[in-house]
């Protein structure tokens, strides 16, 4: 376990960084994303990936290890999104530094909720397959949608935030199984 938590202090630096670069380039204009947009730009990154993964086939250029860290990101996004709601095109900037401390807060709530999981699972996802964690982030997505359809009206199932953090951790586990930090 000790080494799972290194790996993905590894992986979350260097999706941080990335995020943080964007952030430079763009600034905060994805807060005019409302929760469903975001959803499907999770999707569209996780549809791209199974592509690859079906077809072998990349005409884009793009490994699917960046697709990996755009889903990272966006389920970061998603959350900052859900607790503060999206704005117009008037407002969407944020103070960066806000921005970096939301980042941080919800990288630590899904490094808290991998640690407990991973003490209840064993961490089987070690043994899971790259096209098993993508097939995964796509039922997420699919109930993510349904939820949203819903209005978010749940009756038994955990609700947005829970399927967004779900995602954030299986998109890490599929980098760190991609050794990103050896390849970077």
């Amino acid at each position: 376990m000790k080494n799972t938590l290194q790996e993905f202090d590894e992986v979350i630096g260097i999706c941080r960084e990335l995020f943080e670069k964007k952030m430079h380039d763009y600034s905060t204009a994805w807060r005019i994303l409302r929760p469903s947009s975001v959803t499907d730009q999770i999707y569209i990154k996780a549809q791209r990936i199974r592509q690859i993964e079906e077809t072998g086939e990349n005409k884009v250029g793009e490994s699917i290890i960046n697709e990996f860290i755009g889903i990272v990101n966006y389920a970061v996004m998603a959350q900052i999104q859900l607790s503060l709601q999206s704005c117009d095109i008037t407002s969407y900037k944020m103070d960066t530094r806000e921005v970096s401390r939301l980042y941080d807060q919800y990288t630590q709530n899904a490094k808290t909720l991998l640690t407990d999981k991973n003490h209840d699972y064993g961490e089987a996802w070690r043994n899971m397959r790259i096209s098993s964690i993508t097939d995964i982030i796509l039922m997420k997505l699919l109930r993510i949608k349904q939820i949203e359809d819903n209005h978010a009206d749940c009756w038994v199932s955990e609700g947005l935030d829970a399927n967004y953090y779900d995602i954030f951790n299986y998109a890490v586990f599929a980098l760190i199984k991609l050794n990103i930090t050896e390849q970077k």
